[in-house]
């Protein structure tokens, strides 16, 4: 199998990601964007450890590590997202603009 493929497949997916992350106001559909972006870098890994048939498999485990901080990174974020609908009643990112810089 070519290296190829699963690199342009990557690229796709990780550009989808970086769309969904700029364009999307729902902190719902960001951290979604996000861990698109994270299953977009564990394909690279996988598909170049594969294709450079490394004996110790570090693409592989350095692929669980990211997957274990994607998990993490969704139990944090989607407890911050509740916290703040609690207080807000909406999780819209642009309503959350209390820490911003004053413009002037």
């Amino acid at each position: 199998m070519h290296v190829v493929y699963p690199a342009v497949l990557a690229a796709l997916l990780f550009s989808i990601g970086v769309y969904g992350v700029l364009a999307r106001r729902n902190a719902i559909l960001v951290l979604m964007s996000v861990e698109l972006m994270l299953n977009a870098v564990n394909l690279n890994l996988v598909a170049f450890d594969v294709w450079l048939a490394d004996k110790l498999g570090s693409g592989q485990i350095l692929t669980l590590f990211v997957i274990v901080i994607a998990a993490a990174e969704v139990g944090l974020g989607l407890a911050i997202v509740l916290q703040v609908f609690r207080n807000r009643s909406t999780i819209s990112i642009d309503a959350l603009d209390e820490l911003a810089e004053d413009k002037q």
